[in-house]
């Protein structure tokens, strides 16, 4: 479809939400353009939400993507604090929650991920947290302060992060992992012991292969779920995690922290393919050629790896935003990226580009102990799949061209630091 006076509908104003709009505008669309979002806040960022907003170092300005004021400059329609309940396909409509709807000759849909609930007793009780948005970061910064007692369930990315804030904050944190290392599903073992150690040595503790059995408070659970605020008066606050081996840590405030899941119900419900994840093409088209899907909600292909994944990441919102944009002004496709990911833990920061299919073997530069170091995962025919670095800028830049130029570097050059980064890449 051509730019004209076709109508567009977004539903979800997060980053991949609020960057297709932008996307549209600066590729020409001429139709109209409506964003419709949950929350009461224009897009914003949200990995800051468990760094430097829960560090009191971010103002709510320096969250926005964009000034409030570009959507109504750019001609993008905000519908703020408003859910969509349904997808009329035959009728082309959004039904809103509200009752109204919402006409499209277009739909993206950018509904992103939710917070994977704690099925276990006691998840409902007040200062039981997750963090997926603004609010939630509001109620978690609200509770950390010098001398509490956080408890944080899952050692991802988010737990550890938010581990990290606490520390900073003056407040105690321990960190429970199901599984028998910190990252265990995004990490390499050699990147899973680094960040062990060095949260240890930052007073953190670390409960590793220690499975939640139930969360103790002071009466009886209030109706609700993992990260549901239980209302006044219905149930008292957290005070303790029960482990399966019995034993009991104490505390004051509880961080749920394992995973997500993609937001893929109304898709589901009008009867779009899902598995995993709205299922999109190259161009983020769903199985309705009339309409899109985005971000963190989709599994989409990686031509780079000859497979089809769910992503989450800003980096992926904002590369299908950039897909689906072009393909709906007629452009070009941005050709197949690399997906990266970051994480910023205390003053580390962690970069990586790739992912480790097919690898089979690794090669590390530069030592761990220093702080400053690279694990390169390549696959048997030396071919490099994905990097892990740790303030190491230029084994990350370096690492994310050779995956693009699929180069095969043989582990002992990766390893030589006397080799030039930038001829092994060429």
């Amino acid at each position: 479809m051509q730019p004209g006076p076709a109508r567009i509908v977004i539903v979800g104003a997060g980053h991949a939400g609020g960057a297709a709009a932008a996307n549209l505008r600066q590729y020409g669309w001429r139709g109209s353009i409506t964003l419709i979002g949950e929350e009461p806040l224009p897009p914003y960022q949200r990995p800051p939400l468990s760094k430097a907003w829960l560090k009191r170092e971010a103002d709510a300005d320096s969250l926005l993507l964009r000034p409030a004021a570009f959507y109504a400059a750019s001609d993008i329609f905000l519908r703020l604090e408003q859910r969509a309940a349904g997808i009329d396909r035959q009728a082309r409509t959004v039904l809103l929650a509200s009752g109204e709807t919402a006409e499209y000759d277009r739909l993206i849909l950018a509904l992103g991920a939710v917070a994977r609930p704690l099925d276990v007793a006691g998840a409902g009780l007040r200062n039981v947290l997750s963090l997926r948005s603004a609010a939630d970061a509001d109620r978690l910064q609200a509770a950390l302060h010098p001398g509490v007692r956080l408890a944080v369930i899952g050692g991802g990315y988010i737990g550890l992060e938010v581990a990290a804030s606490a520390r900073a904050l003056g407040a105690e944190a321990v960190v429970i992992e199901r599984e028998a290392r910190l990252l265990a599903r995004v990490a390499s073992p050699l990147l899973s012991d680094f960040f062990r150690r060095q949260h240890a040595a930052r007073g953190v503790g670390l409960e590793l292969g220690a499975a939640v059995e139930a969360l103790e408070g002071t009466e009886v659970e209030a109706p609700g779920g993992a990260g549901v605020e239980a209302p006044e008066g219905a149930g008292g606050a957290v005070t303790g995690v029960r482990l399966r081996d019995g034993r009991r840590i104490a505390c004051d405030v509880v961080l749920v922290g394992v995973g997500a899941l993609p937001n893929d119900a109304l898709a589901r419900a009008a009867g779009l393919a899902c598995d995993n994840g709205i299922m999109v093409d190259a161009a983020s088209r769903s199985s309705d050629p009339a309409i899109y899907a985005i971000g963190d909600c989709t599994r989409r292909p990686l031509p780079l790896y000859g497979c089809s994944v769910r992503l989450e990441s800003v980096p992926n919102a904002l590369e299908m935003a950039k897909q689906a944009a072009a393909d709906l002004c007629g452009r070009k496709p941005p050709p197949p990226e690399v997906p990266w990911f970051w994480s910023d833990q205390y003053e580390l920061r962690l970069q990586i580009a790739g992912l480790p299919i097919d690898a089979v073997q690794t090669a590390v530069r530069g030592d761990p102990d220093g702080g400053s170091f690279a694990v390169f995962h390549l696959a048997a025919d030396d071919t490099v799949q994905a990097v892990e670095a740790v303030n190491a800028p230029a084994e990350f830049m370096a690492g994310k061209l050779m995956i693009a130029r699929r180069r095969r570097v043989s582990p002992d050059a990766l390893r030589d630091k006397a080799r030039a980064l930038q001829q092994l890449a060429a």
